[in-house]
């Protein structure tokens, strides 16, 4: 499967963003997705995750209540919406598709198989 996240950018503290992570390859509405993030010097992160269904998310406590994890099957595509930006939030953000289909969301890397290139989300104080 391919994954092409778009959306980064530079924002100011308190500001919004929205990531969109488009698959192509298989199909999409059987697999969970998931986000993750990369500061400068730190390790790949959990964000968020969401069930091939739809019916189950799943967020890390330092964004739980910022961010929403949304999925369009009919577009192939997965969305983050991130509100409340800290500046703490700037990494790298990928997405990943889940290995297994019809499997629930999960915040273990090892539960992904592909993963998106990345796109740097910048939040300035």
């Amino acid at each position: 499967v391919q994954l092409q996240a778009s959306g980064g950018g530079l924002v100011q503290a308190g500001g919004s963003l929205r990531l969109s992570c488009a698959a192509s390859g298989r199909t999409f509405s059987r697999y969970s997705m998931g986000w993750f993030r990369q500061a400068p010097g730190k390790e790949r992160e959990f964000v968020s995750a969401i069930s091939w269904s739809a019916s189950n998310t799943y967020y890390a406590d330092s964004v739980r209540g910022r961010f929403t994890i949304s999925r369009d099957n009919a577009k192939n595509t997965v969305y983050l919406q991130m509100n409340s930006l800290k500046p703490e939030d700037t990494a790298v953000y990928y997405c990943a598709s889940g290995k297994m289909p019809y499997s629930g969301a999960s915040y273990r890397e090892r539960e992904y198989d592909s993963w998106g290139q990345g796109t740097q989300v910048t939040v300035s104080s």
